[in-house]
């Protein structure tokens, strides 16, 4: 059985606070698609929180083939970044990127004591983000003949596929997106047809 769902998020979850002797841990969730973002993201972080200490965060994007970074931004070493990722990977979510803002109060919580503060921020981040689950899908592009339209047409709707756009000149070409699990059966639907082009 092909597992082709994801979870993500499409906005910035709300800011959540936890406090650990004095010290303050603001948390936030944004979604991302790429490392341009998350510069952006987290200069804005800092513009706002300029007087905090730390900026700690961990990011993942992709869907089937995943990269991720977490960075503890001057704490001890995966005192930060690695418990916000933990969470990140305990929620399954993707292609998002979670920062947890810390104001120093004065008292030394430990590593024990960075480890749970950050885990916890970053969980309670998570549970105020609104965690879509998605399909994975395909995208192909089909080329033929404006004479073999019709057939192409009927195979699209009786499988209910999504048409994402289509040039209908002489040379027609439609792209399409399939789901992940259906997508090989598609492809060799169309691959068989006479006249008409399947391409990746």
């Amino acid at each position: 059985m092909i597992d082709d769902t994801y979870k993500t998020i499409e906005k910035p979850g709300n800011e959540v606070l936890y406090k650990d002797k004095n010290s303050k841990f603001f948390g936030y969730t944004f979604p991302v698609s790429s490392e341009e973002q998350v510069k952006d993201i987290l200069e804005q972080l800092k513009k706002e929180h300029h007087a905090a200490r730390h900026w700690c965060y961990a990011w993942q994007l992709g869907i089937e083939e995943t990269s991720y970074r977490a960075n503890d931004d001057g704490e001890p070493s995966n005192s930060a970044g690695q418990p916000i990722y933990g969470q990140i990977q305990s929620f399954e979510v993707t292609n998002i990127l979670i920062v947890v803002v810390r104001y120093f109060g004065g008292v030394k919580l430990g590593v024990g004591g960075l480890i749970s503060a950050y885990k916890t921020a970053a969980q309670m981040a998570l549970e105020n983000s609104d965690i879509k689950t998605k399909t994975i899908r395909h995208h192909f592009e089909l080329i033929f003949d404006y004479k073999n339209m019709n057939k192409v047409m009927r195979i699209i709707k009786s499988k209910q596929i999504a048409i994402i756009k289509q040039d209908l000149e002489l040379d027609c070409r439609i792209t399409i997106s399939v789901r992940k699990k259906k997508s090989k059966e598609i492809f060799e639907t169309f691959d068989t047809l006479y006249e008409v082009d399947i391409k990746k």
